[in-house]
């Protein structure tokens, strides 16, 4: 299948009226339109944990969300595309409990990493870890099993418990690959069109390197599993937060990537009231990538912009993201801060609070993202221009909750009337309709308090201008019957 060049949506399944039928009588009453790109659903899995991204299996769909029958009426309208998180599973999984019970004997053990296969008496060795990119203070959980009396340490480069919650899945093992194998084959037969490889980047665990995106290995295991979706006629999508040049390797390799680096040069760009360092990205990033602004993490900062930034200028974007209500992920790993102590793994916000609920700056954004190169996501937070929920993450003690909240059918309506919203989703539709951003793009000179990017295609043209010290914008273009039109934003 060809990825279409329209905009995404991306929801939980129970965040745009608490269930997976009632998001599609949203989608079908408000949104056939809006999103002819496709719905990115996240995981509707059973899952024991970090909202959906612990699944105990990919073969069934939680009872609260619905049933596969709902993900294949919605596929039947829109392209659905779901994670797979090929690093890791549940520890409530049958494969684990099986584990946990039966020890070496267990059919399913050659699935999870023993430290035995990594170090050869299966102790850790401290020197060693201190070289790893680490999720956690140890990669690694310590388990009970009943097979053998005794206690297994296994791999788990995530989760905030101890033992963890994600028990690391072995690649190399040929029955993982059958597994996976198992999970996209039910993906076809759902109306399922793309898989997000979420947390690709830790496959590949070797002692003497930062175990992220091991080189050559990953290609290996990138080649097999495209080979398989291919054969399925599925596409995939890698997620892999990394420093940039990581990125670029994957889309050398014929990935689509995600532009993990646009959200912060936007937001930065509107802040400052500066087009320098967005220019240099545009100019120079792979077009072949899944825009977003927002997500149900955070804005990416490090080190996703390793080596792109001034940490004293980040520092003052941050500072003024946390007085407009952000909270932070920060960098565990000493080795992977900035050398001058600069943390920043992630701004916890909403994208319309980080720009103090401003709706031309607002707009300004969607506008720079939907005129870049790309297929454009829109999370449904920021499709509601949603502002930070400091209730809900003092409630629950997670700062990402900041950014996810669930939008009863009232709020939606509500939300659908505000002018903001309104004039988000009149961009949403000429970005989806024009055609000139099927042609040829181009970064256009420009004073640095300006944008001008221009999208070009068989006499049709569309040339953004947006003032940076206003956020005035403005789209120039040439109608149906080929007269020059403008349409202020």
């Amino acid at each position: 299948m060809a990825i279409k060049n329209k905009v995404q949506l991306i929801t939980y399944p129970d965040s745009m009226g608490g269930n997976l039928k009632v998001l599609h009588e949203q989608l079908q009453k408000h949104f056939t339109d809006i999103f002819p790109g496709g719905i990115h659903i996240l995981p509707p899995f059973p899952s024991s944990g970090d909202r959906g991204f612990a699944p105990l299996t990919y073969l069934e769909i939680e009872p609260d969300f619905g049933t596969w029958e709902d993900i294949r009426a919605i596929g039947e309208q829109f392209d659905v595309l779901v994670d797979l998180m090929v690093n890791h599973i549940s520890r409530q999984s049958l494969y684990f409990q099986d584990f946990l019970e039966k020890g070496r004997a267990s059919g399913y053990a050659d699935l999870f990493i023993t430290l035995d296969k990594i170090w050869e008496n299966g102790e850790p060795v401290g020197a060693d870890i201190e070289k790893m990119f680490l999720r956690r203070s140890v990669p690694y959980s310590s388990f009970s099993t009943l097979g053998n009396g005794g206690e297994e340490k296994v791999w788990t480069t995530f989760g905030k418990t101890d033992p963890s919650e994600q028990i690391d899945l072995d690649i190399h093992s040929p029955l993982t690959r059958q597994l996976l194998q198992s999970f996209f084959e039910n993906f076809k037969a759902q109306n399922v069109k793309i898989v997000r490889l979420d947390a690709v980047g830790y496959v590949i665990k070797k002692l003497g390197t930062s175990c992220f995106f091991v080189e050559p290995e990953i290609y290996e295991f990138l080649g097999w599993i495209r080979q398989m979706a291919d054969s399925l006629d599925m596409e995939l999508l890698p997620e892999v937060h990394a420093h940039y040049s990581t990125q670029y390797k994957l889309s050398e390799y014929g990935c689509w990537i995600y532009d993990f680096i646009l959200p912060y040069r936007v937001l930065e760009a509107l802040t400052g009231r500066s087009n320098a360092e967005l220019y240099s990205y545009l100019k120079t990033r792979p077009h072949k990538q899944f825009t977003m602004l927002d997500c149900h993490d955070g804005i990416p900062v490090k080190p996703d912009l390793d080596d792109l930034l001034d940490t004293d200028k980040a520092r003052e974007l941050v500072d003024i993201c946390v007085e407009r209500g952000a909270n932070l992920s920060l960098i565990l790993s000493e080795e992977h801060k900035a050398a001058d102590g600069f943390d920043v793994h992630q701004i916890r916000c909403t994208y319309y609070s980080a720009l103090n609920e401003n709706d031309d700056a607002y707009i300004a954004a969607r506008a720079i993202q939907f005129f870049t190169p790309g297929i454009p996501q829109v999370y449904y937070v920021g499709l509601m221009a949603g502002r930070n929920d400091i209730e809900q993450v003092e409630k629950t003690g997670e700062g990402r909750e900041i950014n996810r909240h669930n939008y009863t059918v009232e709020e939606i309506e509500r939300g659908l009337e505000q002018d903001v919203v309104k004039r988000l989703m009149k961009l949403i539709r000429f970005r989806n309709t024009y055609s000139a951003f099927d042609g040829v793009f181009q970064v256009l000179d420009a004073a640095p308090d300006e944008i001008r990017l221009l999208w070009e295609q068989n006499g049709k043209y569309c040339r953004l201008f947006i003032s940076l010290q206003t956020y005035q914008t403005v789209i120039e273009f040439v109608d149906e019957e080929g007269r020059p039109a403008t349409y202020q934003v």
